[in-house]
């Protein structure tokens, strides 16, 4: 099931949130992710949050700032079943259009992405780790 998230969910999100950048993202030193965790959560409480659970358990979330993609986050022993995409499906019968940065080397987003429609329109460099990272879009 997929719902908004509430303020009793923030512990669960940023866990998911925490573990699953620091597994995708080898190529950045963890201590990035810890030191911005507080910064985060004070965010994903003003952002447009989504969560995915099943046996009232958060196994995922997708984070909206109008029609860009914070990011899609699925518990690492829940990834590969089809949890991100409900999540994405879920963002694009909102919007009609949806924007997203993801970093070049984490191939397996850009390969979820491109999968789902969103294709590459610029580089950037993510200046607070020194890492490319690409730009994509997806509109109906």
């Amino acid at each position: 099931m997929i719902r908004k998230m509430n303020n009793k969910d923030l512990t669960e999100v940023i866990n998911i949130w925490l573990s699953v950048n620091i597994d995708a993202h080898d190529f950045i030193d963890s201590n990035y992710w810890i030191d911005n965790k507080d910064i985060v959560e004070t965010s994903l409480v003003q952002a447009e949050v989504y969560v995915y659970t099943s046996n009232n358990k958060i196994l995922g979330f997708i984070g909206l700032d109008g029609n860009y993609i914070a990011g899609i986050f699925v518990s690492t022993s829940t990834q590969s079943k089809g949890i991100g995409t409900k999540l994405l499906n879920y963002a694009k019968l909102k919007k009609e259009s949806l924007n997203l940065s993801v970093y070049e080397k984490n191939n397996r987003a850009i390969h979820f992405y491109t999968r789902e429609g969103f294709k590459i329109i610029k580089e950037n460099l993510d200046t607070e780790t020194n890492e490319k990272e690409l730009f994509m879009s997806w509109e109906k």
